[in-house]
């Protein structure tokens, strides 16, 4: 059964999701979590992607933030699963998918609720048991938020976070 249209919308932040196909791991060594990274600051440009935060979990990344125009996220995320798909498949001599479906999108209307989904995009290693502080995982936005690097929702100017 096919998907229905994605919602998109202007002005609203996304928290997106793509899962590794049969929950398999699709960030195996360093360097393909770093090779997802680049693939991702790219795209971020390209598509003028405000990214709020991140997290690369072994078998799916979080990704959350905000689009200029709406119609481009399907473009932004296609971009950016097909250029690591190819990656991934070379270097492991794989064929086939790497990922189970379409990528998901949620979208977050409400201020505070932005920075509930921060925390838990950022948190998930820390569920999942690979670190026990947020703060201790390489491949989150953590870090980066904590010194200013990342972008800022600018609904977030009134709330601290």
């Amino acid at each position: 059964m096919p998907s229905g249209p994605r919602l998109l919308l202007e002005n609203v932040c996304y928290h997106i999701v793509s899962r590794g196909n049969q929950k398999r791991k699709v960030f195996i060594e360093d360097e393909d979590f770093e090779y997802y990274l680049m693939k991702l600051r790219k795209y971020k440009r390209r598509y003028d992607f405000s990214l709020y935060g991140y997290c690369l979990m072994p078998n799916h990344p979080h990704l959350q933030g905000e689009i200029k125009e709406a119609k481009n996220l399907s473009c932004f995320m296609h971009d950016l699963i097909r250029s690591y798909t190819a990656y991934f498949n070379k270097k492991y001599e794989k064929v086939g998918y790497l990922w189970q479906g379409r990528f998901k999108s949620y979208v977050i209307t409400k201020d505070q609720y932005v920075i509930n989904c921060i925390n838990y995009i950022e948190h998930n290693p820390v569920r999942a048991g690979i670190v026990t502080t947020a703060s201790e995982y390489k491949y989150s936005s953590y870090r980066e938020r904590a010194l200013g690097i990342l972008d800022r929702a600018p609904m977030l100017n009134n709330l601290s976070i």
